[in-house]
């Protein structure tokens, strides 16, 4: 937002493992916001953290555009079933 201060924060690397077509969808949702995949990550964190929806209805119609285009199948009810392929 023009004119609104910045939060000076302490960012740090991390190495966290996810499911490969999420993150592409994720990539090309943030290059369509013009945003890092940091800072999309964060507000979805951030938003989920207060029992908030983070898009907007236009956003979400981009977002199942993406899945449809990577394929990314999973729905939140498959999030605690996830493993990964054996030998990985």
């Amino acid at each position: 937002m023009p004119g609104t201060a910045k939060i000076q924060v302490e960012r740090i690397q991390t190495g966290i493992r996810l499911e490969k077509r999420l993150v592409k969808v994720l990539k090309a949702l943030a290059e369509h916001k013009d945003m890092t995949l940091g800072d999309l990550v964060e507000g979805i964190v951030l938003h989920a953290f207060e029992g908030r929806s983070p898009f907007s209805d236009d956003t979400i119609g981009v977002i199942n555009r993406l899945r449809e285009i990577y394929e990314l199948d999973l729905s939140s009810a498959d999030s605690h079933k996830i493993a990964d392929r054996k030998g990985e």
